[in-house]
């Protein structure tokens, strides 16, 4: 069942891309690879300090984490969150950050309980909500922060 889902959400986050990916794909592609190069750092160690574990996972003679959420799903939805954030001042920002941080977190509670896909050792759905927010929110500063210096002509 765990690699069906696991199946499912690759397809599905990679049917999603043509559409999240229209219009700023420079900028698209800065949020996309920050985001999995974040997420990934951050799992890394949370594998690493055995607060989570990965029994069902891609490649598991390669890989501690689960790469398909690392690199593919919580990037695609930092392009969405940021896309949707975009024009936003803090207090939307941060309502808007529940959207993807309470589901997340509960979704995660579920499938603890009820699949292999990922088991909780030091970790709670409190944990999950801070590590998206944190993340949806370093990475919107990274893009603000590119904005910001193409606006002034800093890369030249």
């Amino acid at each position: 069942m765990e690699k069906i889902l696991l199946r499912v959400l690759t397809a599905g986050c990679v049917a999603t891309v043509p559409f999240l990916f229209r219009g700023k794909r420079r900028e698209n592609f800065l949020i996309f690879f920050a985001k999995g190069v974040l997420a990934t750092l951050v799992d890394a160690y949370v594998v690493g300090t055995k607060k989570i574990s990965y029994p069902v996972r891609p490649f598991p003679k390669i890989f501690k984490t689960n790469i398909i959420y690392d690199v593919l799903f919580f990037p695609l939805l930092s392009v969405l969150w940021v896309k949707m954030t975009e024009r936003d001042h803090l207090g939307k920002k941060l309502l808007k950050s529940l959207v993807f941080s309470v589901p997340m977190s509960f979704g995660q509670w579920y499938f603890e309980k009820n699949s292999k896909l990922f088991k909780w050792k030091k970790w709670s759905p409190l944990h999950t909500f801070a590590s998206v927010n944190f993340t949806l929110f370093t990475v919107r500063g990274f893009f603000g922060l590119i904005k910001y210096l193409d606006k002034k002509d800093l890369w030249r």
